[in-house]
């Protein structure tokens, strides 16, 4: 009896004394995960698609963002959150513990980049952009990208985004965007589809910048093609010489129409043929789109620039004759002021 005795007092310390060093480690093993790490600044960490929670413990150390990726491996075990980790691109603080490191790994978001697509650009332009943006990855689209598919914007994406993503998402922008106005659009617009408002919105977003003046230039056009008027545009008649791209002269010089460019005939010349362009001369933004569908009524058929950013806008051939005058005028004055201060 006093054997056995002596045998549950034995087994009774061994216990205790192992339950004392499994508590100990554990308190060790928690304040080694929380206690700050090694790093005295911010690092932006990437994790590569398909990498491994190991190879992301290695370099988490080789970087010096943590002491031991031994313990990044245990307490990823023993949390059940080995395969958790995301891919992308994720600020540290400095001096962040391994804890933290993990919270900003599994829940964290990661940095986004952005870029910018421009109003008024075309296909190629913007896809140019796209292509030579240095965080986006892969190749570009090898099929045909229509012209005015793309909705300009200022998009944010994340490391490892790729063009072919990219231009997609920017073009189920603009579907969405056209969907959304065309549902609410005017009555009795001279556009028979959603095509051919994106065509008149491509040519609004050409004549002007100015955000108060699209639905004014919108309805402009809107009533010319009402009344049979041909729009006569001086942007389309560029893209059908140029898809776009600026005019020079011979000495690198950009320069203004000549009058057999205005007079030759293409599928884009709106001087020369009636109704709408065959296709948009670049992509409109959502503000032309939704000029274009929903314009100011305002009489008005003849613009012209005011020389100061804007339009001067007309109802009869008289008016806009005077307005021409003006414009000349400032032209000519601004001329003179030019020279006075050489």
């Amino acid at each position: 009896m006093k054997f056995v005795k002596a045998l549950l007092s034995l087994l009774v310390l061994l216990l205790f004394v192992g339950g004392a060093a499994l508590g100990g480690g554990w308190l060790w093993f928690q304040n080694e995960i929380t206690k700050a790490g090694p790093s005295t600044q911010e690092h932006v960490f990437v994790v590569e698609p398909g990498e491994t929670l190991s190879s992301v413990a290695v370099r988490l150390e080789q970087e010096g963002i943590v002491s031991d990726d031994r313990l990044i491996r245990l307490k990823a075990r023993l949390d059940g959150t080995e395969l958790a980790i995301k891919t992308g691109e994720f600020i540290l603080e400095p001096q962040a513990s391994i804890a933290s490191v993990m919270d900003v790994l599994i829940e964290g978001k990661s940095v986004l980049h952005k870029i910018t697509l421009p109003e008024g650009r075309t296909t190629a332009q913007l896809l140019k952009i796209i292509e030579a943006d240095p965080i986006l990855t892969g190749a570009m689209p090898e099929t045909e990208v229509p012209e005015g598919s793309l909705l300009p914007d200022t998009y944010l994406f994340q490391r490892g985004t790729t063009r072919m993503q990219l231009v997609e998402r920017v073009q189920k922008a603009q579907s969405a965007v056209l969907e959304e106005l065309w549902a609410g659009r005017a009555e009795d617009l001279p556009v028979a589809s959603p095509e051919d408002a994106v065509i008149l919105a491509s040519i609004v977003e050409k004549e002007t910048g100015v955000f108060g003046e699209r639905a004014k230039i919108a309805g402009l056009f809107v009533t010319r093609l009402k009344r049979g008027m041909r729009l006569e545009s001086d942007p389309t008649i560029i893209y059908g010489i140029s898809k776009g791209e600026p005019l020079y002269n011979k000495r690198g010089q950009r320069r203004t129409l000549y009058r057999s460019e205005i007079d030759r005939k293409t599928d884009w010349n709106t001087y020369q043929i009636d109704g709408l362009p065959k296709t948009p001369i670049c992509n409109p933004g959502r503000e032309a789109i939704a000029a274009v569908l929903n314009p100011d009524e305002t009489g008005h058929i003849f613009f012209v620039a005011d020389g100061k950013g804007g339009h001067l806008f007309a109802k009869t051939l008289a008016e806009h004759n005077r307005n021409v005058a003006a414009y000349r005028k400032y032209e000519r004055e601004e001329i003179q002021r030019e020279r006075a201060g050489e």
